[in-house]
């Protein structure tokens, strides 16, 4: 599947790029080249090919769930104006 000019003048307006004709010119071309690239991709059998990685297959390192520092809330919320139950109150911006 080719591109033709007006092709890449429409995904240019879609893009809202403003392109003049030497830029749709070879706008047009290199996008022909990148389909090209792709369709030679894609025709190339790749059945008989085992994937060398899975990322199923790969085990995360985790760190261990332990507590590194200590509940800071009392002291935030004392310079806070407003609090209740150790929640923040706000003014109402909703109705």
């Amino acid at each position: 599947m080719a591109l033709e000019r007006c092709d890449v003048e429409k995904l240019a307006h879609l893009a809202q790029l403003g392109l003049d004709d030497a830029q749709l010119d070879s706008s047009t071309t290199a996008l022909n080249t990148i389909l090209d690239m792709i369709n030679a991709m894609q025709a190339v059998d790749t059945d008989t090919i085992t994937p060398l990685a899975n990322p199923l297959e790969a085990s995360q390192r985790l760190r261990p769930d332990t507590v590194t520092e200590s509940n800071h809330r009392d002291d935030y919320q004392a310079l806070a104006p407003a609090v209740e139950n150790g929640l923040y109150l706000v003014p109402k911006v909703i109705d």
